[in-house]
């Protein structure tokens, strides 16, 4: 049958079934179509026999929307490209639109965009019921319910060769704050085939929805429960934010049902007692933490008698209480080092190993990569320490000339040499005293410095350049470097004596690109900037922040405060979208998997690509070859747009 006639047969269907409401046109159990195409006729004036092309918004409209849900797009980034994952290779584009159905984050393959956009399967798309007519994101707004419409489900006759299939994701008080789709050109006819697809769309949506509630009730008690004692921790099913009365302030779409089950009004204010939901009284709740060692606690629900298991998620409260002494614990509050990191594992040990030698006068050695901010957290350390009130002197031992190194740290008396000072000077050593001295790039001191800084650490007392006299001096002192000193060691560049008079611990910084807190760091420096002066008030719409996180930042910090000036200097009304990102912030970026002959095209100089090719796209043995799991590979493949060839698919 070809398509013209397929066209002409569904726009009669229509007709036929909303003359005579009969549902012998429709498959069966398809009574929310049928209502659907009765709401296009009777209600928005649509004519089947006038098929409408896609409507795609302006770009001020586009962006009205995505404000509006800023928020929001943050916290449902992560799941929408981990959903995109899994079905890009199925054929699959991935739509999130808001409540009023327009797309405001959209994955596919660029491959086919002109056919993606003709058929409104693109950014900015109106996939509203009154506009479109009957379709997944628009029906799934009106019925509140997940659905799939399937090829001729459509109302409008140029969307029959589409499946789409979406799932609402409800706001905490139950109202509709965005629809999930994901829709293909070309579908198999069994509707059959679609079954997966709507459990993937169901799941991801439902996950979607409480990673967004826990991230609007962060700052309050969180009572997570669940049928499995094993899996409340990880993945709760029922969310309910509680006050410290156990009122319960508001709730998953779960939780929200199990409440309804019970009798409890919704829209109370404040809600339902906790304890109105399960046997217990309020004193069973907050003990939960301590009674058992895995923070679990059983309950009885009051109007099924079902058994769930309750965890719960406590806000993070600092303690403003002064501390009882010096040596802190590393989980105590030091707001000064608390701000550098969120949840990153790397820099959380490393700050924990920062609080607990920030008063004890111990030689700290920072490790890390150029930019990664070890001048930061050095100047973090003496300004949480008990040096604050004296002075911070940074040397960076790479940037001053070699001849001048030696007066510049130690300082000379007057007419110690030609060109001197009448009355001498005070070295950065001697400035330093009573606070702290960063050096900077020790790696790159020259051997003689090294021989003379090493006779300050031992004895704390310098010389000064024409002195006669040695001047005691007591400061702590901080090095970092980007080297490895143990290599410059072993080649006689740098004295192993030193070395260990410096590392009497290793503090280590990670590269902006391996932090899982880059959203942290981000918003920091910015917010940083904008403090210091250096950038007007300006903010990151969701966009931007998205290709800002995929990016892998080789110049770390540095290049990203470079990257945030260029954004700035470009951007409109204060606001930095993913347009006005320097081009290299965008290379991550794209949404789309190369074919094996995109993938031939780049397998000069890429190890990773080579390592495929020679163990045939087996991943398993490329996991064992690089010592990561399975799913780390295929990360790393979708990373760098590497699909394996069409014919033997991935292993």
């Amino acid at each position: 049958m070809t398509m013209q006639l397929a066209k002409r047969r569904h726009i009669d269907a229509v007709l036929s079934f909303t003359d005579d409401h009969s549902s012998s046109t429709l498959p069966p159990g398809s009574e929310l179509i049928g209502r659907s195409w009765k709401r296009c006729i009777n209600e928005y004036g649509l004519d089947p026999s006038q098929p409408r092309s896609a409507r795609i918004v302006t770009q001020q409209t586009l962006r009205e929307h995505q404000d509006s849900v800023d928020e929001f797009l943050n916290v449902a980034r992560a799941g929408v490209e981990q959903l995109y994952m899994n079905i890009a290779n199925l054929g699959y584009v991935l739509l999130l639109t808001d409540h009023r159905g327009i797309t405001v984050q959209y994955l596919g393959d660029r491959r086919h965009d002109q056919r993606l956009r003709k058929a409104g399967l693109y950014l900015g798309a109106d996939w509203s019921e009154q506009y479109a007519g009957t379709c997944a994101v628009g029906t799934c707004i009106q019925e509140q319910q997940p659905l799939t419409c399937h090829r001729v489900d459509h109302f409008d006759a140029s969307h029959i060769s589409l499946t789409c299939t979406a799932a609402p994701i409800l706001d905490p008080l139950g109202n509709l704050l965005a629809v999930l789709d994901i829709s293909a050109l070309d579908s198999p006819d069994p509707r059959s085939s679609q079954t997966f697809a709507l459990h993937l769309t169901q799941l991801y949506a439902r996950m979607i929805e409480d990673a967004y509630f826990l991230r609007r009730y962060r700052n309050q008690t969180i009572f997570r429960c669940d049928a499995s004692r094993e899996f409340v921790q990880v993945n709760g099913q029922f969310l309910f934010a509680i006050d410290d009365d156990g009122c319960v302030e508001a709730a998953n779409t779960a939780g929200r049902s199990l409440m309804e089950s019970t009798g409890a009004d919704k829209g109370a204010a404040p809600g339902p007692d906790i304890t109105s939901l399960f046997e217990c009284e309020l004193r069973d709740i907050w003990s939960i933490p301590y009674d058992h060692d895995d923070q679990v606690k059983a309950f009885r629900h009051c109007h099924t008698g079902n058994t769930y298991f309750a965890a719960l998620i406590l806000p993070r409260v600092r303690s403003s209480a002064a501390p009882s002494s010096e040596a802190l614990s590393a989980d105590e509050s030091v707001p000064e080092l608390d701000s550098l990191a969120a949840d990153d594992p790397v820099m959380r040990r490393t700050l924990g190993l920062a609080k607990r030698l920030r008063n004890r006068d111990v030689g700290l050695l920072i490790r890390g990569e150029t930019g990664t901010g070890k001048e930061v957290l050095a100047r973090a350390i003496h300004d949480s320490s008990h040096r604050s009130r004296r002075a911070f002197v940074a040397v960076n031992c790479a940037a001053i000339p070699e001849s001048l190194i030696e007066s510049e740290l130690f300082g000379y008396v007057a007419g110690a040499f030609t060109g001197a000072r009448a009355k001498g000077m005070r070295g950065m050593i001697q400035q330093a005293d009573g606070g702290t001295l960063f050096l900077d790039e020790i790696g790159d001191m020259p051997l003689q410095l090294q021989t003379r800084l090493l006779r300050v650490l031992a004895e704390g007392e310098i010389l000064p350049v024409g002195a006669d006299r040695p001047v005691k001096v007591n400061c702590r002192v901080i090095a970092a470097t980007h080297q490895d000193l143990g290599q410059l060691i072993e080649s006689g560049g740098f004295r192993a004596d030193l070395y260990y008079r410096l590392n009497g611990a290793t503090l280590r910084l990670p590269s902006l690109g391996e932090r899982a807190d880059r959203q942290h760091v981000i918003n920091r420096v910015l917010k940083n900037l904008i403090a210091r002066g250096e950038l007007p008030d300006v903010r990151i719409r969701a966009d931007a922040m998205s290709a800002l996180l995929a990016y892998d930042w080789p110049g770390n910090i540095r290049q990203l405060v470079n990257a945030l000036a260029f954004a700035e200097a470009t951007c409109d009304n204060g606001q930095i979208t993913v347009n006005d990102l320097p081009e290299e912030c965008l290379c991550n970026h794209a949404t789309t998997s190369a074919d094996s002959a995109s993938v031939a095209e780049h397998e000069d100089g890429n190890p990773f690509l080579a390592a495929l090719i020679k163990h045939q796209w087996n991943v398993s043995e490329v996991a064992r070859a690089y010592g990561v799991s399975r799913p780390t590979i295929y990360r790393w493949m979708h990373q760098q747009n590497i699909e394996p060839p069409r014919f033997l698919g991935k292993k």
